[in-house]
């Protein structure tokens, strides 16, 4: 008998490059299976078909946040959904009534944050013990990591109690991503704060900006930051 276990990413995770900045690993996908093959004692055989058991923990159905990047970004350019430098973020909020919003943990945000924001984190801590949660936690723990991540549920609802659909938002992260292709990267690079915007273009938010460079950016610039106790 032989076991088969794959964990594979679905965003990697970027190392501390700034005092202020943190990066955050997204979720995991966790799979198992098992095959049986034939067994011969003696003058008897008895052979087997190869059995596929499917681990209890299946994963839920796909969700919009999930959609593969090549999607996404497609979306993001036919919306128009235009990156901006930190500085030209700075003006657009003092002159024409952009808001940045924010879609780091929310203890990130607490510690430092650009004047004005708003936080809607993209991600939350892993709450549920269902099967597949129990499942994603020990793929997280695989990899040292002992405070898995998974997308929030309540991302569009919090962001909609906050922000009507004509507001004018920029979205941050800590990193930022890209659409622009690279010799190494022909498809640009995702990020929180793009998966963020397309979730809001998906949703009929109209003015969607990006930030580009992330919050990074925004603090080696020492641009206006505040912090939360």
């Amino acid at each position: 008998m032989a076991g088969v276990t794959s964990i594979s990413p679905h965003t990697s995770a970027s190392s501390s490059l700034h005092p202020k900045f943190h990066s955050s690993t997204l979720a995991y996908s966790f799979n198992s299976s098992v095959e049986s093959t034939g067994t011969k004692v003696g003058k008897l055989s008895r052979s087997f078909r190869p059995l596929r058991i499917q681990n209890a923990a299946t994963k839920p159905a796909k969700s919009p946040a999930e959609e593969d990047w090549k999607i996404k970004r497609q979306v993001l350019l036919q919306k128009k959904v235009r990156s901006v430098d930190v500085k030209e973020a700075l003006r657009l909020t003092k002159e024409n009534n952009f808001v940045i919003l924010d879609v780091r943990p929310e203890a990130e945000f607490k510690e430092a944050h650009p004047e004005g924001a708003i936080n809607v984190q993209i991600y939350r801590l892993i709450k549920d013990w269902t099967a597949w949660d129990i499942a994603r936690r020990v793929a997280f723990a695989f990899f040292g990591i002992f405070a898995g991540t998974e997308e929030n549920p309540e991302f569009i609802s919090r962001v909609e109690s906050k922000l009507t659909k004509d507001s004018k938002i920029i979205v941050a992260c800590s990193t930022g991503g890209t659409t622009k292709p690279t010799q190494n990267l022909p498809e640009g690079q995702q990020s929180r704060s793009f998966i963020a915007a397309y979730l809001l273009v998906l949703n009929g938010y109209t003015n969607v900006y990006h930030l580009e460079g992330g919050l990074y950016n925004w603090f080696k610039e020492d641009l206006p930051t505040v912090s939360e106790d």
